[in-house]
């Protein structure tokens, strides 16, 4: 019997135009809408009779179909679904075997890959066979490539899949005439031999085993053997006229030297990455991609991904710097091309990077011409083309800027090492040593830096960084802000030197400015003990005259290695994290340094951290992170990326484990560094409770932290923070989706007008100051280019930047300006980037780089809905540092920390905001992007990190 089906009354007005704005109608509001079409049906069947035509499969060809309102998109089987529908495809035979070949497809293409230096060269597909040959044997030749200096690989089997464990024979078979340690750059020859003696496809998998002796730990490189057995001439007479020819994968010779993976997103990766939400999409890469346990067996497959997930958004984010329509002016041998936001890495643009042009409406319009760059200005870059590229003055040209993919190589190439030790990766109780810890009075240390041995924190890591066994668990120094966590570093270094003649350091840091540090409290060991290594983009201008007699510099003037056995006399190698391949890559071998340093540990990726380690590393091999896990952790352009953990560091990742409990792993794991050298007490009171359970202790100099206490400009005397309440009005430019602010960036001119002296406004704080010791910090690019432009005829040295600029570095005094002011914004505001509004790290590191003065300026209606921000703007308010307009709420209340939206749920139904369509259609978006995790604008502001 077929089933009649009664269709409900829909809203004509609803299937004609989308929307139906009549509150009293009464006819059914729920339909399909196939986005692809924009048509509106009325029940799930209509629905799927209109995917079924010829008339959507002809709009949809060719392009892949994003799911409607109402249905959610299968990755593994690459459609949509309706939510009715989803449960029962769940469960359905054909999605789960979908699904197990989607996790198969991904561990294949992860065995695929060379690794750890090792390479495997070969054509492994026969394609063609003739019978009479394939029934006699084809033989193919292939070899293993130890392609990494210095490192210790055995072979230790070949073996087809098929043999393993089952009752089919393969036709193929393999022979290697050799075993045990693959020499450096020797190629070792092995055959696959196919004998079969019957017409049909012959596939396989190779699986070739390796050892890396040093480390004792095993991996594999697979191949896919395939070929096809038949008679050519018969395909030719009968076969189709335009036959299928599969694409075979050429293998790359390897290169002299050191090379780098090319480590290309996979095609599967991809296609689900440009599909479906924020959520959606981390499932789905979680459940197909990721191990099942995050452990050392899949450490290096869980954060390669993550990597693939990252590099896939900052090559999207790149878009926004597309130019159109610009012109190339010649000189010489290059083309010079003017990049708008040049000076403010936006984007950023090193020597060595490469950039797309193609000409507009010339005959070949069509063609993308690569040029490298050669030279990097203030506001433009030379490139060179090949020969056929050609230009003339006149001509336009739209520009793409291409991902440089050198540090993500570097860290493909880390994680591929066979290193995985789980005292390094996974440390537990276990692996800590049960000797006793090193006090003061076992334990005679002569620092170099005397106010260290006055300070019980700082000495106890020294002491315990010296005294440590080979091969302990990483160490970690805690370093808050203005605690000194750097000098500590520094200062066991030193120790570590002065206690074995054969001790050795590699000294790493996310970025140039944090590894200058490093090498600048540690130049007085000499050019003979200490090597500062700087990539070879990076211009000459760029360093401290004081360190350049600690590089080596070509005869071209770049910045390069000397040769390896001058490089292994330095006893301390200094380098950002990043860069710390090149110690690999040039020969020097694993175990060669006793200790690996990493300072600002917190600032970069784990995957950062492990191109050290896991280059460099072996048993014996100690480990000493430096930094603050409370405060800002690496720059993570992708929300999928972040949801599945990359923004977690590798500091932050130990200091969870049980293993790193401050008060039991103390002196053993960790130290926690508690004297604060930088803030006024009233500075330091708010983060300190908030942040550290009030364990910190002021110790700053006085002439620098009580400089404005009793200044004029302090709404109260002995308290030097001013939180300047001010409602004004954000505002976007057309061309830029970053918000500014004019009223408070004005404001914030008035204060540096009157801190630099300036007499017009009534106030002088008998204080005399320069431009370097003001820093004025904004959540958003734009304002900080309106305040730039408003400081250029006041006081042009003043730094002006985003938090993660100023992470690392202090001033005397700090402006912040928050931005936000219009209320229509007020839940996008908690939901997304109001800078560090919606991110506690961005506060603590905010509000704690100022030694004498802190200045806010921001508009407490949109401040107070966060609880972080209201228990603030009330300690600011009760000690007497209020000014502006009066703050809107009893700062007498004590506030809820774990609120979360609820004062901007209080203050929605108190009609405070004017709730109309607009302000409910914004609601609705920000739903929506909410849930997706990043809207399309949220990347503008994040800082790009300084790619090497």
């Amino acid at each position: 019997m077929s089933r009649i089906y009664q269709t409900p009354r829909i809203c004509n007005t609803l299937l004609n135009t989308g929307a139906c704005n009549d509150d009293a109608c009464t006819f059914n509001h729920t339909v399909y809408r196939c986005e692809p079409c924009n048509v509106f049906v009325a029940t799930p069947w209509a629905y799927q009779s209109h995917v079924e035509g010829k008339k959507h499969k002809k709009t949809v060809r060719g392009h892949h179909a994003a799911p409607a309102r109402n249905q959610i998109h299968c990755a593994p089987c690459h459609t949509n679904v309706p939510h009715y529908d989803w449960a029962s495809h769940c469960s359905g035979l054909k999605h789960k075997a979908r699904e197990q070949y989607v996790v198969f497809q991904a561990a294949l293409e992860e065995g695929q890959k060379d690794k750890h230096g090792v390479v495997v060269s070969g054509e492994f597909d026969l394609g063609m066979v003739e019978p009479t040959a394939a029934q006699v044997g084809v033989v193919v030749r292939a070899s293993i490539q130890n392609t990494t200096p210095g490192s210790k690989v055995s072979l230790i089997s070949l073996a087809i899949t098929s043999d393993k464990g089952t009752n089919k024979k393969s036709p193929f078979t393999v022979k290697c005439d050799h075993s045990g340690v693959l020499s450096y750059n020797t190629a070792y020859p092995f055959s696959v031999t196919l004998q079969q003696g019957f017409l049909g496809r012959a596939e396989d998998l190779l699986e070739i085993v390796f050892e890396d002796t040093q480390l004792r730990k095993r991996f594999a490189i697979v191949r896919t053997l395939s070929a096809h057995v038949g008679s050519l001439a018969d395909h030719e007479a009968i076969g189709a006229r335009a036959p299928y020819v599969p694409r075979k994968r050429a293998q790359r010779p390897p290169e002299a030297g050191w090379s780098l993976p090319h480590a290309p997103i996979p095609t599967n990766l991809a296609s689900i990455l440009g599909s479906g939400d924020t959520k959606t999409v981390s499932e789905n890469v979680r459940s197909l991609y990721l191990p099942r346990a995050f452990d050392s067996n899949g450490y290096g497959r869980h954060f390669k991904h993550l990597l693939w997930v990252e590099e896939h958004r900052m090559e999207n984010d790149l878009g926004l710097y597309d130019i159109s329509g610009t012109q190339l002016s010649r000189y010489q041998a290059y083309y010079y091309l003017e990049v708008p936001g040049l000076a403010e890495k936006r984007p950023s643009v090193l020597v060595g990077d490469r950039i797309l042009v193609q000409h507009q409406g010339a005959a070949d319009s069509g063609r993308w011409f690569e040029g490298g760059v050669h030279v990097v200005r203030q506001k433009e870059v030379g490139l060179r083309f090949n020969g056929l590229f050609r230009s003339s003055p006149a001509d336009l040209f739209s520009v793409r800027f291409k991902l440089n993919r050198y540090p993500l190589r570097r860290q493909h190439l880390a994680l591929d090492s066979a290193f995985s030790e789980d005292r390094v990766l996974f440390p537990v109780a276990a692996h800590v040593p049960r000797t006793p810890i090193p006090t003061s009075r076992n334990t005679i240390v002569k620092v170099s830096n005397a106010l260290i041995a006055t300070n019980p924190a700082q000495l106890q890591a020294v002491m315990s960084i010296v005294k440590r066994p080979a091969g302990s668990v990483p160490f970690i120094i805690f370093g808050p802000p203005g605690t000194g966590k750097t000098v500590t570093a520094v200062e066991a270094i030193r120790q570590v030197l002065a206690a074995s003649p054969n001790a050795r350091v590699l000294a790493c840091a996310p970025s140039n400015s944090a590894a200058d540090l490093i090498a600048s409290r540690l130049m007085e060991l000499g050019n003979e003990v200490l090597f500062r290594f700087y990539a070879p983009s990076r211009h000459k201008e760029q360093v401290d005259l004081g360190l350049r007699e600690f590089t080596h510099v070509t005869a071209d003037g770049h910045f390069s290695v000397p040769p390896l056995a001058i490089m292994k006399r330095f006893r301390v190698i200094v380098t950002t994290c990043v860069s710390a391949s090149v110690v690999s890559g040039i020969g020097i071998p694993r175990g060669h340094y006793s200790h690996i340093f990493i300072d600002e540990a917190g600032q970069a990726t784990e995957p950062e951290a492990m191109i050290a380690i896991q280059t460099m590393a072996d048993n014996n091999t100690n480990i000493v992170l430096s930094g603050d896990p409370k405060q800002l952790g690496p720059i993570i352009r992708s929300p999928i990326a972040r949801e599945l953990g990359l923004e977690i560091s590798y500091i932050e990742r130990l200091m969870q484990r049980d293993v790193y409990d401050e008060q039991a792993g103390y002196g053993k794991t960790v130290v926690k560094l508690t004297q604060n050298f930088r803030s006024h007490p009233s500075i330091l009171k708010f983060p300190n409770e908030q942040f550290y359970r009030g364990e910190l202790e002021p110790h700053g100099d006085r002439k620098v932290t009580e400089l404005y206490a009793n200044s004029p400009l302090l709404p109260k005397r002995g308290f030097p923070i001013i939180f300047h309440s001010l409602a004004g009005k954000d505002d976007r430019e057309a061309s830029s989706p970053s918000f500014f602010n004019i009223d408070e960036a004005s404001q914030v001119r008035t204060y540096v007008e009157i801190l630099r002296g300036d007499s017009k406004h009534g106030v002088r704080t008998g204080v005399r100051i320069t431009d370097a010791d003001i820093g004025v910090i904004a959540p958003y690019h734009a304002q900080c280019l309106k305040i730039r432009t408003l400081l250029r005829t006041v006081a042009e040295g003043v730094k002006v930047g985003s938090v993660e600029e100023f992470q690392g570095q202090e001033r005397k005094v700090i402006i912040i300006s928050t931005v936000r002011s219009s209320r229509e914004f007020v839940s996008y505001d908690l939901r997304h980037t109001l800078g560090f509004v919606a991110n506690p790290r961005r506060f603590n590191v905010a509000v704690t780089r100022a030694q004498s003065l802190l200045i806010v300026v921001g508009d407490p209606n949109v401040l107070g809905l966060d609880p972080l921000w209201r228990s603030f703007l009330n300690y600011v308010y009760t000690n007497g540092g209020w000014t502006g307009a009066d703050i809107p709420w009893d700062a007498s209340v004590e506030v809820d920390a774990g609120a979360g939206n609820a004062y901007a749920d209080q203050a929605r139904s108190n009609a405070v905001f004017d709730m109309n369509d607009f302000t409910r259609r914004m609601e609705e978006l920000t739903v929506a992007a909410g849930a997706e995790g990043d809207g399309d604008d949220v990347n503008v502001d994040r800082p790009w990190r300084e790619a090497e």
